[in-house]
């Protein structure tokens, strides 16, 4: 599939006149997960003047967290970048933009002391800006480990730390994966929003089908493994997915996805 080293190669091109490719997907997913953030609000009738401090919490916080997403990466210190090197020259990371506009938006509440609960509007966002950083990624980064599957794609030999790419193989397009889970899980969301109404439930759901996702699709991912052929994320994730298990189970139990499953509600 050529189609994916056209689209690699007119990457380097973007990236060789200054535009940093990467990082201005990030940027726009960034920006995507505020707008729909706060739409969301303001279709849950969110009081208007708590929900623009809380986008702008997601915003700034947005910002700092994708600046500094490569501060720690190694378990010894001292082989980690400093601040200032983080903030100037680290990765661009997605996952460290969407976490860091989590957190803004908790510190903002906080310091208006709003109390309202605004995980089921962070939810879509998430999922949304997750889809679209991922683009980035997809355009500049080495996809995943070779496969014998027809979609398997090929990238241009000089991919930055693609050992497949140099001797020609076709790869598993993981990041492709990734978005297309996140636009399926953004509709699926859209879809669920007036249909599970427990405050927490939708930001739950999609926590945990991201996790079971995420776990399954390191699989295809080029990143390295470290024990018992499972990559550090999956080691990370281990535990989350038993923790999601056990919350899902929790909400089946109370009834909280019963609209959805079209289960009669338990008598009290």
């Amino acid at each position: 599939m050529r189609r994916y080293g056209w689209a690699m190669d007119s990457a380097g091109g973007l990236s060789a006149l200054g535009i940093d490719v990467h990082g201005v997907f990030v940027g726009l997913g960034v920006a995507a997960a505020a707008v729909v953030f706060y739409l969301e609000a303001r279709r849950r009738d969110a009081p208007a003047q708590q929900s623009l401090v809380a986008v702008t919490g997601a915003l700034v916080g947005g910002a700092v967290g994708m600046r500094l997403s490569g501060w720690v990466e190694h378990l010894n210190p001292v082989q980690n970048p400093s601040v200032v090197e983080a903030w100037a020259f680290g990765a661009r990371s997605i996952l460290g933009g969407l976490l860091g506009a989590y957190l803004g938006v908790l510190l903002a509440k906080r310091l208006i002391g709003y109390t309202g609960k605004t995980g089921d509007l962070f939810a879509p966002a998430v999922a949304l800006g997750m889809a679209i950083g991922r683009v980035g990624c997809l355009l500049t980064e080495a996809p995943g480990r070779p496969t014998s599957l027809p979609w398997g794609v090929h990238a241009p030999a000089d991919t930055p730390e693609c050992a497949g790419c140099l001797a020609g193989s076709a790869m598993h397009p993981s990041f492709l994966y990734e978005i297309v889970f996140q636009l399926a899980a953004f509709a699926a969301l859209l879809w669920l929003r007036s249909r599970v109404t427990r405050p927490g439930e939708l930001f739950t759901l999609y926590v945990a089908a991201y996790a079971v996702f995420r776990f399954f699709v390191e699989f295809t991912r080029a990143n390295e493994t470290v024990w018992l052929d499972l990559t550090r994320p999956q080691w990370f994730l281990l535990p989350g997915l038993v923790l999601v298990a056990w919350r899902l189970s929790k909400g089946y139990h109370a009834g909280y996805y019963d609209t959805v499953l079209r289960r009669e509600a338990t008598p009290a």
